[in-house]
């Protein structure tokens, strides 16, 4: 089942970008701005990941080095941008350092380059965190305790242990966030679309949207592509070993934090929590405000937001359960299919979706199951994350005794499998819910004006200069993904403590 499944999604994957190949007309037939845009999206994707990993790297470091109360919320909280819906955050940057924001007297420029690089160290920079730190965490205590019986300056510590660490990790850090800027539709949609700041995705949209230029944004889609895999593949090939061999597992201790340093790394964790907590602050405080006064169509767009998210977290449990049985029982390319939609952009996609649809349906009309499908192809490497290490212990763990007692199929996962995966497929079907809530890609491109979601409505919104109802709309976006993460996620862990 588990490979059947893999094998669809490889074809549900590889279609539609044979239908963009096949309709693109040639890179020559572009014109000078879309070459521009090519440009602009590289430039933007390599400073924004550049600064991200540089401002993460300070950050990392205290939090190895701090053990302090509300430090487990601190780092729960690193993980909340990756959830949260991608307007929400634009509109609370807007809310903060727009002319007429609480630090408006900075008078920062947020359209153009600089907000479009600002949006994506909002998002990028806590992943980042994340992901040095569990290089920092994996430092064996041994050689820091070794260090400190040497007289190790914090100094010499980073240079002979800490940056070997940093080399290893750091470029595939780099990569995969370069990775994610390239693909990111809805922050240059709000903050960018100029001459000087048009992304590929951007384009794409346009060539479509404006143009109905199925030639052009084939031919763009292309270009999007190969810019996604060839960022996949250097992901896989740039990070170099550390070097430092396995320690004993025993908790890092850290010597060198005394002094000065505990100040820097105060202010770099304060400087971290006050950069992600202020944005959604203004945007909740002024939301709350205008709730009531929302138009009726801003509240049937949470519904289809909401019916989209419970059909892909549904339909993305479906696929991903039998998906991570097949890799725990030694099909390993089944994890590999599940991890190539990686390299996908949803534009990019959805494109090709039209493409194929057109001369059998009216895409147009089918604009909510593709947006829906769509979600699914993207969640699906996350979900199988969350499942493989689960599914691997119980097979591990009962598969002899389910065989020696002829277990098998529906019986084995209903008396077997479910019960004892029900946590990370709760936590997946969440992930999922809560990122198709808050997603706008490809229903920018197919959606009627009666079949916009509730971030398409807030992108009306915020073009149409109603702020405040644009923000009362965030406010219910919010509540929307952040509760389905929520009730997804603890029925899980409350059916696995039963």
């Amino acid at each position: 089942m588990g490979q059947a499944v893999a094998a669809a999604l490889i074809a549900a994957l590889i279609l539609p970008l044979i239908a963009v190949a096949w309709r693109a007309e040639g890179w020559a037939a572009l014109p000078a701005r879309d070459w521009g845009a090519l440009w602009f999206t590289l430039w933007q994707a390599a400073v924004s990941a550049a600064l991200s990993v540089l401002f993460a790297v300070p950050v990392a470091r205290a939090l190895a080095r701090r053990h302090f109360v509300g430090r487990g919320v601190v780092i729960l909280l690193l993980g909340a941008p990756f959830i949260l819906p991608t307007l929400v955050a634009v509109l609370g940057l807007i809310a903060v350092f727009g002319r007429s924001g609480w630090l408006g007297a900075l008078d920062l420029p947020l359209y153009g380059p600089q907000g479009v690089i600002l949006a994506h160290v909002f998002f990028n920079m806590p992943l980042a965190v994340r992901l040095i730190l569990q290089g920092w965490l994996s430092l064996p205590g041994e050689r820091l305790r070794l260090a400190a019986s040497l007289g190790f300056t914090a100094k010499d510590t980073f240079r002979l242990l800490e940056w070997p660490m940093l080399r290893a990790i750091a470029p595939g850090v780099f990569l995969v966030i370069f990775l994610i800027c390239t693909m990111s539709f809805a922050i240059a949609l709000a903050l960018g679309g100029g001459p000087r700041s048009t992304t590929v995705e951007l384009a794409i949209y346009q060539a479509f949207r404006f143009d109905f230029d199925l030639g052009r944004a084939s031919a763009l889609a292309a270009i999007q592509l190969a810019i996604g895999a060839l960022a996949a593949l250097l992901t896989f090939r740039l990070a170099l070993p550390s070097g430092f061999g396995a320690g004993l597992d025993r908790t890092v201790r850290r010597w060198d934090s005394g002094g000065w340093l505990r100040w820097q790394d105060w202010v770099a964790i304060l400087a971290a929590c006050g950069f992600l907590l202020m944005p959604m602050a203004a945007v909740l405080a002024d939301g709350v405000l205008a709730v009531l006064s929302l138009p009726s169509s801003v509240w049937w767009a949470a519904l289809r937001s909401l019916a989209i998210a419970m059909t892909a977290a549904f339909a993305t449990a479906a696929l991903a359960l039998p998906m991570a049985l097949a890799v725990a029982r030694g099909r390993d390319w089944v994890e590999v299919a599940g991890a190539l939609t990686l390299t996908a952009s949803p534009l990019v996609l959805g494109v090709g979706l039209y493409l194929i649809l057109l001369p059998v349906a009216n895409p147009v009309a089918l604009a909510l199951p593709v947006t829906a499908g769509v979600n699914v192809m993207l969640a699906l490497p996350f979900a199988l994350r969350a499942l493989i290490p689960a599914a691997q212990d119980v097979t591990g763990d009962h598969g002899r005794l389910a065989a020696s007692l002829g277990l098998s199929g529906w019986t084995w996962l209903r008396l077997v499998g479910l019960p004892r995966m029900r946590r990370p497929l709760g936590y997946a079907m969440g992930l999922t819910a809560a990122l198709s809530a808050g997603d706008l890609g490809v229903i920018a491109l197919f959606a009627r004006p009666g079949d916009a979601t509730l971030p398409l409505a807030m992108y009306q919104l915020m073009g149409s200069y109603r702020l405040e109802e644009a923000k009362a709309a965030a406010l219910i976006l919010v509540v929307l993904a952040l509760g389905l993460f929520w009730v997804f996620e603890r029925g899980g862990r409350h059916a696995d403590a039963r």
